[in-house]
């Protein structure tokens, strides 16, 4: 039996992809998880709450995935490749849902800061993990080098500006595949002899 917040998530995914942003309506997505008002209130204080929450939820059922499934490849770049492809593709696949959690990522919304700040940190290991070639990037004593940690943030920043692009219908989704690969490779190359 789920827990009152995943029921809450799993409803306002479902509403982002039916219509997007403005149809997750916190009443409604009480009412459709079947939960009090005011428990989806005490968890959540906003919509942008609630898809900030979901994506890094989302994120980790990615790690437990890539776990199992790393990217694959014989280099940090192609391993790289093959992650934001993969990645790509799984946020895309639901493209209302996509949008509507970029918006509520990008809103500056302070009760959104937590969430973006642990999506922000799953995504840098996951990065970092890619780069390696091994889940969850090693060892747990392993420390990630100034080298990964710059490229992980860089790419990060650079796939959320790509996708914003995407979302405003700008490019396609192989377009920030490719973006990806090119921007992977500069900065592999540009920090290479960094410790």
């Amino acid at each position: 039996m789920k827990n009152p917040k995943d029921k809450i998530l799993d409803v306002a995914i479902a509403m982002a992809e039916e219509g997007g942003f403005e149809n997750v309506r916190q009443r409604e997505v009480a009412a459709r998880a079947g939960v009090a008002l005011g428990t989806l209130y005490k968890r959540f204080s906003s919509k942008h709450e609630i898809l900030a929450a979901a994506l890094e939820r989302e994120t980790q059922t990615l790690e437990r995935k890539m776990e199992v499934r790393p990217a694959i490849g014989e280099t940090p770049s192609e391993r790289l490749h093959a992650f934001f492809k993969i990645i790509t593709k799984a946020l895309c696949r639901k493209p209302k849902y996509a949008r509507a959690v970029l918006k509520a990522m990008a809103s500056g919304e302070p009760e959104v800061a937590s969430n973006v700040s642990k999506y922000q940190d799953r995504m840098n290991n996951l990065i970092i993990s890619a780069m390696r070639g091994r889940p969850n990037g090693g060892a747990p004593d392993t420390k990630p080098t100034k080298r990964e940690i710059t490229v992980a943030l860089y790419l990060q920043r650079i796939w959320f500006a790509s996708l914003v692009g995407w979302s405003a219908g700008l490019q396609g989704q192989d377009d920030v595949v490719l973006q990806m690969e090119a921007a992977s490779d500069l900065l592999l190359e540009a920090t290479k002899g960094w410790k």
